[in-house]
């Protein structure tokens, strides 16, 4: 804890903050309103409110005057007079014999206006289905898939573009959250009831976040202490006696109204789950879900006066889990212990407002710490984290384009950041030095042109040194053009790197007794090329939009280590790409998309993603290296969703379904007798597609109370045989057995949910 102590005290980050002004846009019931235009009356500079009905919009010197516009309201035109938080009305223009026509808000946004391809989840879109933690959010999404990375230790992991979560760039509010050890499963320990909104951006991504970004972002925004209720409860329970309990709040400190001291204000996050009940559905002999407790709290700040603004947040984390198998005869245990200590502090400082000039420091430290045990095999670790990130900014405008009254902008941003990490570890899979130290230093730049509403880019590039793998260069652009107001194309192309942790990123296989067979003395740094290419469809029909994208990425790696489960039957083994002639790794993906409101309060999704990953790996029939599908990965996923609010947005009803594609199995694989889950093409053997069916009811009553009911996976689809091995006796799988193998889960291992849960919270007084 010193160690800890000592480096955050010594670090320090950066949040951009230009000569902005911040605002809300509420309609006349006082409910945000998502994706309302917000300009300068006479100018080109503009924006759109988030999820949030929040606006950040840079000054400008031509016009005082701010005009707020959104379909089916009255405009509403502001004279802006100070930088104070505003907040902008707008009336119903459908008001008739007191009836009001209301339109229902997106729960998920994609961006219009960004070169980058981001999608914002809200945090209604995240409660339209039980997600106690974050990874469970993403079971709406077709971008993003959610499974458990074995059938012994109930740790769920992501997938993006076809690629493990790993690959993806995990922040939170913009500083690394899941950085190192903890990066796999570090969706598991951030609480659904904690988030504000999830952005998840595709592909390259802005350099100023760092070089890690191999296939996308996945970027939390917690809940704001500034704008949070000062209570709000939520309890929940389901049929496996699971049963969290979230409680957080936010309130403002008094300080004298003087300009000088600014605004203070503070919240805390407070999350509590166990779950004591043993299921053994398949009787196998091996807990299908581990018991566990998990003890999750948060204290934020945030503080800003003219010229200044303070993020602040620290987090403290305890998670215990047991199961496997317990019997006496021939016990099996998994125990799984994990410590941490993270935090996060953001500076933001405004320069000069005429020029819009601004400075950001953001500095994050984390200590981990965990003791695992599968059966016989131990995973011990500590890492220590500390991160400092400094970006200094500037706008200006490039006047006239060729006198046809089309203003265009510039925008820099350049620094410096540092990254140092610590690992101790034991793990018991190999004889092996597991401890290692890295620093990692690096400058940036990114240019931003901007010409109206019609044309962006962003073209980025940083050098970084890293003390294991040495000097490296990252380049990044990104393009948008919207021809059309309602036709949207982008364009991206880049490289992305990252240092491996060999246990930490296949640790999906320590429940198994494969043996590791590691050819290398040290892993290659993994990079990897992205290119994309996206475009967005905003056709009206009537009063509604139906918004139509289609994308597709390619992410080819030129290094880095392949993970080959079709060598031995018996083993896992792991090369670098460079030690295999003609090695070769990628990732296609192409998905297309469709949202619309059909009716006022009633919504439709469909989504559609074919995934093509392939990776050299040993063919036994061949009797060499091929290039072959990369086993356990599904070849296609669709979601169906609809979901519909009354009026008085008393009830919410919300149904998904999801149906996920066969894939591969590993070389050696035997179909257990009488299973019909598995199919054969020619001597490879896949296993089927499936289906998965999820809803929710919500009902909201006054007070502030709202309680919820719902069932996931109501198909009662299950991989009939998650654990393999010899047995026992019948049905019983001996652990000792040289087969046994927990880690080839590719479907769920439990069935049919019900959970309840309720809702309260107490309004903030200036929401009154």
């Amino acid at each position: 804890m010193k160690r800890l102590l000592a480096i955050y005290i010594m670090c320090a980050t950066v949040i951009p903050l230009f000569a902005h002004l911040q605002g809300v846009v509420l309609d006349d019931q006082g409910e945000p309103l998502v994706g309302a235009n917000v300009y300068w009356a006479g100018t080109n500079e503009g924006t759109a409110t988030d999820e949030q009905g929040m606006f950040e919009i840079e000054l400008v010197r031509e016009t005082k005057q701010l005009v707020t516009s959104y379909l089916g309201y009255h405009n509403d035109t502001t004279l802006i007079t100070n930088r104070d938080l505003i907040k902008i009305v707008l009336v119903s223009a459908d008001e008739l014999d007191e009836v009001v026509i209301t339109r229902r808000k997106q729960d998920v946004l994609r961006s219009r206006f960004s070169a980058f391809d981001i999608q914002t989840v809200s945090k209604d879109q995240i409660c339209h289905m039980a997600c106690c933690n974050l990874s469970e959010s993403f079971e709406t999404n077709a971008s993003v898939d959610v499974a458990y990375s074995d059938a012994a230790t109930g740790m769920q992991q992501i997938r993006m573009l076809g690629l493990s979560g790993t690959y993806v760039q995990l922040l939170g509010e913009n500083c690394p959250s899941a950085h190192g050890i903890l990066q796999p499963y570090g969706l598991e320990f951030v609480p659904g009831t904690w988030i504000e909104s999830v952005q998840i951006s595709k592909g390259t991504s802005s350099v100023l976040n760092g070089y890690e970004a191999i296939t996308g972002q996945i970027n939390v925004e917690y809940l704001k202490p500034q704008k949070q209720n000062p209570i709000d409860l939520n309890v929940f329970f389901n049929t496996d006696l699971d049963a969290p309990i979230d409680l957080t709040g936010g309130w403002d400190i008094p300080i004298p109204k003087d300009p000088m001291l600014g605004n203070l204000s503070t919240g805390i996050l407070a999350h509590y789950e166990n779950c004591l009940f043993k299921t053994d559905d398949n009787k196998d002999g091996f807990i299908d879900m581990p018991l566990y407790h998990n003890l999750n709290l948060a204290n934020r700040w945030f503080y800003k006066n003219d010229d200044y603004s303070l993020v602040f947040l620290v987090r403290g984390l305890y998670d215990d889990r047991w199961g496997g198998r317990r019997e006496e005869l021939k016990p099996y245990p998994i125990d799984l212990t994990t410590g941490r200590v993270d935090g996060f502090m953001k500076h933001g400082i405004l320069l000069n407002e005429e020029s819009n000039m601004s400075l950001g420091i953001v500095t994050a430290a984390s200590y981990h710490n965990q003791h695992n045990t599968y059966g016989s095999r131990l995973w011990n670790a500590e890492q220590v984290n500390a991160y400092m990130n400094a970006i200094f900014q500037n706008t200006w405008e490039g006047g006239d384009i060729l006198g046809g009254g089309v203003d265009n902008d510039h925008q820099l941003s350049a620094g410096f950041s540092i990254n140092y990490d610590k690992f101790w570890e034991e793990a018991t899979v190999a004889a092996a030095n597991w401890n290692r130290e890295e620093v990692t230093p690096g400058i940036f730049a990114e240019y931003t042109y901007k010409i109206a509403d019609m044309f962006s880019m962003v073209a980025g590039v940083r050098a970084d040194w890293s003390s294991r793998y040495g000097f490296f260069f990252t380049p990044r652009l990104n393009v948008r053009y919207a021809p059309f107001e309602w036709w949207t194309l982008r364009a991206s192309v880049g490289l992305g790197y990252r240092s491996p942790n060999l246990v930490a990123d296949n640790s999906q296989f320590m429940p198994s007794n494969r043996q590791w067979d590691i050819n290398f003395t040290k892993p290659a740094q993994e990079k990897s090329l992205n290119t994309g290419l996206t475009t967005t469809f905003d056709i009206p029909l009537g009063n509604r939009t139906l918004q139509l994208s289609a994308e597709y990425y390619f992410t080819n790696f030129m290094d880095g280590v392949l993970v080959d489960l079709d060598r031995d039957r018996y083993a896992v083994s792991f090369c670098n790409m460079k030690d295999i002639p003609n090695a070769r790794s990628y990732s296609h993906n192409a998905q297309i998309e469709a949202n619309i409101e059909v009716l006022d309060g009633w919504t439709w999704s469909a989504a559609f993603r074919y995934t093509d990953v392939r990776q050299t790996s040993w063919n036994a029939n061949a009797g060499e290296y091929q290039l072959r599908p990369k086993a356990l990965q599904n070849q296609f996923k669709a979601v169906l969703s609809t979901s519909y609010q009354t009026p008085k947005k008393t009830w919410q009803f919300d149904v998904t379904a999801q149906f996920n594609g066969r894939g591969r199995m590993y070389d050696g694989f035997v179909i257990p007798d009488g299973n019909k889950q598995y199919t054969t093409q020619g001597k490879d053997i896949y296993h089927k597609w499936y289906p998965q069916l999820m809803a929710q009811i919500t009902k909201k009553f006054k007070h502030n109370v709202s309680l919820y009911l719902g069932a996931e996976n109501m198909t009662n689809f299950t991989q009939d045989n998650p654990v393999f091995g010899d047995y026992i006796e019948q049905g019983k799988i001996d652990p000792t057995s040289d087969t046994f193998d927990a880690s080839t889960t590719w479907a769920p291992i439990t069935g049919w949910k019900v959970y309840i849960g309720l809702n309260w919270y107490l309004d903030r007084p200036d929401n009154d």
